[in-house]
């Protein structure tokens, strides 16, 4: 196997990995701490509405529901860590994946809320960085934690995966 296809492959289960990490964290905070759970429903349903040409929503979670929009959430989320990953090791170069280091990984993770922050948050109708929520200071924090907890995923995944191959 070449170093192109074992860095895609490596970068990917870091990927998968770090979104786990991120799904294992908002499951603790529900059981500890009763907080919702992001509802990737909702990214799913606003991925259908896409192909009717709707690409922001007044208020997502009013919008009718669409078939299979759970499904759809879920993968994309997954897909979207994956993506994040393989950009992420891109960016640092794939030395890191032989060599994990935690602080471009937690940086990364924090730089990362800007897509929620800028294009998920206002096409959902919530405004930019949750702006329209009822507390946006306390939905930017969680946004914020969510992807500071991706990017120690990074680098626990990283440290796995090297640990692996």
């Amino acid at each position: 196997m070449n170093s192109l296809a074992l860095c895609l492959i490596s970068a990917s289960l870091i990927g998968l990995g770090a979104t786990l990490t991120t799904d294992l964290w908002a499951l603790f905070l529900k059981r500890a701490f009763k907080t919702a759970a992001p509802n990737y429903c909702l990214v799913g349903r606003w991925l259908r509405y896409m192909s009717e040409g709707i690409f922001r929503h007044s208020n997502i979670a009013s919008a009718p529901q669409k078939s299979r929009e759970c499904a759809l959430g879920w993968i994309a989320h997954y897909m979207i860590g994956i993506t994040f990953a393989i950009g992420f090791v891109a960016f640092v170069g794939s030395n890191w994946i032989q060599h994990p280091k935690l602080i471009p990984a937690l940086l990364f993770g924090i730089v990362t809320v800007l897509v929620p922050f800028f294009i998920m948050q206002p096409s959902f109708g919530l405004g930019i960085a949750a702006s329209k929520t009822s507390n946006p200071l306390q939905a930017r924090l969680r946004s914020l934690m969510n992807h500071i907890v991706f990017g120690i995923g990074l680098y626990l995944f990283g440290l796995l995966t090297n640990w692996l191959l």
